[in-house]
């Protein structure tokens, strides 16, 4: 896929960062665990591939056997959440996730992922990186990307206006989130330019960020 960007300068006051995909390269893991998933239920893999980034596993189940009951959707994500936080082979960084976590210490800023806080914890050491001490996870939100719940409660705990939020995403789920909150959205990779966020970048090697004075951050994308 081509990613294609416009040098593009933005300012927010807190930015709203997803984790896979954006922040951690965890394809390999969950192509295993979604193909096991998919041959037990008799379904094309390239099929349900297509839906489950970005969502948490029980949504992603209820698109693909929307006859299935609540409830066994519920206890198949809470086996596959075990089986992926286990399983961290392949699991690395996006270019440049280092330096620009290391860029956001003492600006606003919070994770909001679609993982639970121990599959978060796993792939963010396994990928070297740094765990945002706000975070929203799984436990925290009622409902799943593409719901905007979980960048509207990032803004809250942060004390930050939605409109003035920056999320950074990678998925169709998370990029339609952000949208619904309210949220600019600067889409990371191949599979968020084809969701047309706002401004579109590689990877994390072409954000730079540095907070400009009251309150303000400025967000430079090349």
């Amino acid at each position: 896929m081509t990613v294609t960007t416009v040098p593009t300068v933005l300012t927010a006051r807190a930015l709203l960062l997803d984790m896979d995909g954006t922040l951690v390269n965890s394809d390999a893991v969950v192509e295993r665990i979604w193909r096991r998933w998919a041959e037990r239920h008799g379904l094309d893999a390239g099929e349900v591939l297509k839906v489950v980034h970005g969502r948490q596993g029980y949504a992603s189940m209820a698109l693909l056997l929307p006859d299935r009951p609540v409830e066994h959707n519920l206890a198949d994500n809470a086996r596959m959440l075990a089986e992926e936080t286990a399983d961290t082979d392949g699991v690395v960084a996006i270019p440049g996730a280092p330096e620009f976590l290391a860029s956001l210490r003492g600006l606003p800023h919070a994770l909001v992922t679609s993982a639970d806080e121990a599959l978060a914890t796993a792939r963010m050491a396994a990928a070297g990186l740094r765990l945002p001490e706000v975070r929203v996870t799984a436990e925290s939100v009622g409902a799943s990307k593409p719901d905007p719940e979980g960048f509207l409660k990032g803004a809250a705990e942060l004390g930050v206006e939605p409109a003035d939020c920056i999320v950074l995403e990678d998925s169709a789920a998370g990029i339609q989130a952000g949208r619904s909150a309210g949220m600019r959205v600067v889409g990371v990779g191949g599979r968020a330019d084809l969701h047309e966020p706002d401004v579109v970048v590689g990877d994390l090697t072409r954000v730079r960020v540095e907070g400009v004075g009251g309150g303000v951050i400025r967000v430079s994308v090349s």
